[in-house]
């Protein structure tokens, strides 16, 4: 189930109803209503995924649009199940929104195999272009476009993150999805790095719950070893057994999105995948006044933060430098 309350807050009582069931905003409809559906991989009960759907009706409202006056929303939630994802995606399709919502790598796939037709605005996915959900980032040719999460030059600095934090680690277990078309790249990078700072690199696939925690302890037998992890879909997901994995066996680790660090991790560094969302809709938007995906470019991620969880530090007892907590964005006590 959804939590009402915080749609009630942000978009009125009276429009909370259509949000949850798309039937019940049909008497409400004019000549001006438009559709819009919005498939997010999380599960409804996910925190992370409530915040990035506020973001995005946010962002809806800052541009004008307001559910139950000129919008309806279908909203579908895939709980990182791609089965359920594809399935959800289908549903979508078929009742003809203006326009689609994509929250991630996992979503686009799943609405790529329903329609090459309806529009589509995409948020936090890794290289649309090696996706084949665009052409180009400048001119993305079909019918999507949107917000890609972050290039993956970027990934080798969790490696130099993780040797600020706990000089001593000379072996690090990188935790990454090798069917995501962002996988190996994130992995290549942060190797281009590991024979400078001197650090020997552990391939972690990410696979079930059960699977995750055993290669983490499995990898954490070894002493001076750290954990990285990837930016992915399936890290989000079990981002709870992994971080409680890192805290039982001590392993120093570093992670790709804010709310990892939020959630007990010890330092995420990443894009604002939350504001993404809010700015999605802006071309959401632009969509629903009559521009066309193709000509609207993709765009990168404006800011990276870096956020520390300071207990988290203390717990595994590390002292962290002052210059590393001067330069965060965020420091959690």
């Amino acid at each position: 189930m959804m939590h009402r309350r915080a749609f009630i807050t942000l978009v009125g009582g009276a429009a909370a109803p259509s949000l949850l069931s798309p039937l019940a905003a049909h008497a409400q409809q004019s000549d001006r209503m438009r559709r819009v559906g919005a498939l997010l991989n999380l599960a409804a009960e996910d925190p992370e995924g409530q915040a990035r759907l506020a973001a995005f009706l946010q962002g809806l409202q800052e541009a004008g649009w307001a559910v139950g006056r000129n919008l309806r929303i279908d909203l579908r939630w895939g709980a990182g199940d791609m089965e359920r994802i594809r399935k959800q995606a289908a549903e979508l399709v078929a009742l003809g929104p203006d326009v689609i919502l994509a929250s991630t790598n996992q979503v686009m796939v799943a609405l790529q195999q329903a329609t090459r037709v309806l529009p589509i605005v995409f948020a936090a996915v890794t290289d649309p272009v090696a996706g084949g959900f665009v052409v180009s980032l400048a001119r993305p040719g079909r019918n999507a476009t949107g917000f890609t999460s972050a290039d993956y030059g970027m990934s080798a600095k969790w490696l130099e993150l993780l040797k600020d934090v706990a000089p001593s680690i000379t072996r690090a277990a990188i935790l990454y999805d090798a069917s995501n078309p962002g996988g190996l790249p994130q992995f290549a990078a942060v190797q281009s790095m590991a024979g400078t700072l001197g650090v020997e690199l552990t391939p972690v696939g990410l696979l079930g719950t059960a699977e995750i925690a055993h290669a983490i302890g499995a990898f954490a037998q070894v002493p001076n070893g750290g954990l990285i992890v990837t930016r992915t879909a399936e890290a989000i997901v079990h981002r709870e057994v992994i971080i409680a994995s890192a805290a039982r066996h001590r392993l120093p680790a570093v992670y790709p999105l804010r709310f990892f660090a939020g959630d007990g991790g010890l330092l995420s560094y990443g894009p604002d995948i939350v504001d993404q969302h809010r700015r999605a809709a802006a071309y959401v938007a632009r969509i629903l006044k009559g521009e066309k995906p193709a000509d609207l470019p993709v765009q990168a991620p404006t800011k990276y933060e870096l956020v520390i969880n300071l207990k988290t530090a203390k717990a595994l007892g590390l002292e962290l430098p002052p210059t590393l907590l001067a330069r965060a964005d965020e420091v959690i006590e």
